[in-house]
């Protein structure tokens, strides 16, 4: 293929399948997010979790970026060398092993990786952080019951999530650099509401609001990952992105493969990938 050719074509981006023991689940779960892919300009390429890592090896030999999505699993609480909650889900090795691949082939080859939800997890324990297995059990008592962060796909805002306003998660929801947003009140390009997905002002900070759909979140933050954004209502960890300027490492906590469609902010995500595969 030549130059010109390559920068025409779609980026190619791989998503493993959600889960290996429930077919049914992972069938009914990937389409969201390919549909995300394509509209945001991408071609969405499923990497299997039951094939010989030869042909894995072969899928994603043309992919230029990867996108780890969710899962019905929890990641096995012996990668970050931690007891087992009795909260804490059945594992899915076969999810794990092809997402750990994906990623050693991402960080070597420096493809664009996007988390989301489980796919967080997955990303900062490959990294080598560890994660609250039961978010109820990790709150002080007093902030329990302030967020239902397991309310479920069908409640479209569970609550808000601050972020971080040096980051590049900023940069992407507002469009500008760093240095543009300094002193800058993040509201300046909506109307204000914080339904529908719309950043809302709160002073100089950038408040968006999401759905929710964890019992887990991070815990310690792996190698080469900073906080990126946290709820505003109990400093649940929501966001995570990589700390290397040459390398676009982006991973949410929510799911704004759900609505994009309603939200801009959650466009601006998956463009973001799209973006950062095309270079």
């Amino acid at each position: 293929m030549t130059a010109d050719k390559s920068r025409d074509r779609r980026p190619r981006i791989a998503i493993p399948m959600p889960h290996s023991l429930d077919r049914e689940y992972a069938e009914r779960a990937i389409p969201q997010y390919e549909r995300a892919v394509e509209q945001a300009g991408g071609e969405p390429v499923r990497i299997p979790l039951d094939h010989m890592q030869a042909e894995v090896i072969k899928r994603i030999e043309g992919c230029d970026a990867v996108l780890l999505p969710g899962s019905k699993a929890d990641v096995d609480p012996a990668r970050f060398g931690a007891p087992r909650s009795p909260h804490t889900a059945t594992a899915d090795p076969r999810r794990d092993a092809v997402d750990d691949f994906l990623l050693r082939d991402a960080y070597s080859s420096r493809k664009p990786v996007l988390g989301i939800c489980y796919g967080l997890q997955s990303l900062n324990v490959y990294r080598d952080g560890s994660l609250i297995q039961h978010i109820p059990d990790f709150l002080p008592e007093e902030l329990r019951t302030r967020v239902d962060h397991e309310a479920g796909k069908n409640v479209a805002v569970a609550h808000a999530v601050e972020i971080v306003s040096d980051s590049k998660l900023a940069g992407i929801l507002t469009g500008g650099t760093g240095k543009e947003r300094e002193g800058h009140d993040f509201s300046r390009a909506n109307n204000g509401s914080e339904k529908n997905g719309a950043l809302a002002p709160r002073g100089a900070k950038l408040i968006v609001p999401v759905n929710s759909s964890h019992h887990q979140s991070a815990g310690e933050i792996g190698k080469g990952l900073r906080i990126s954004a946290r709820c505003t209502d109990d400093g649940i960890i929501e966001a995570l992105e990589g700390t290397a300027a040459d390398h676009f490492v982006l991973a949410v906590q929510w799911h704004p493969e759900r609505s994009v469609d309603l939200e801009e902010a959650s466009r601006a995500i998956f463009r973001a990938l799209i973006d950062a595969a095309k270079k």
